[in-house]
């Protein structure tokens, strides 16, 4: 596992949120796929890898201003499984999955 989680937090105006939902706004899973990539990216030292999803799952909304932590794990091969975990007050998981390097 990673030494530290990787910690982000859903700025209140983040683009995403003018069309995702208007009047009930959630951070679309994309970007929560596209933060857990930037975190493998971090992790292996590799900017600019392409990355292969192997499956994810989102088991919470995420919504303006939450902070999240990205706990990565290593797997054989130079992926990774991930954790995206709402940072309180209520500590929940809202998504998890795998990434691969691309071949």
């Amino acid at each position: 596992m990673t030494d530290a989680p990787f910690r982000w937090t859903a700025a209140v105006d983040h683009p995403a949120f003018a069309g995702h939902f208007p009047g009930n706004p959630i951070v679309p899973g994309v970007v929560l796929l596209d933060r857990a990539i930037l975190c493998a990216e971090a992790s292996a030292g590799t900017p600019g890898t392409r990355w292969q999803i192997g499956n994810a799952k989102f088991l919470s909304p995420v919504g303006p201003g939450e902070t999240l932590d990205f706990v990565l794990t290593p797997r054989t091969g130079g992926g990774y499984t991930f954790v995206v975990r709402s940072a309180g007050p209520e500590v929940r998981d809202v998504a998890s999955g795998s990434l691969s390097p691309a071949p």
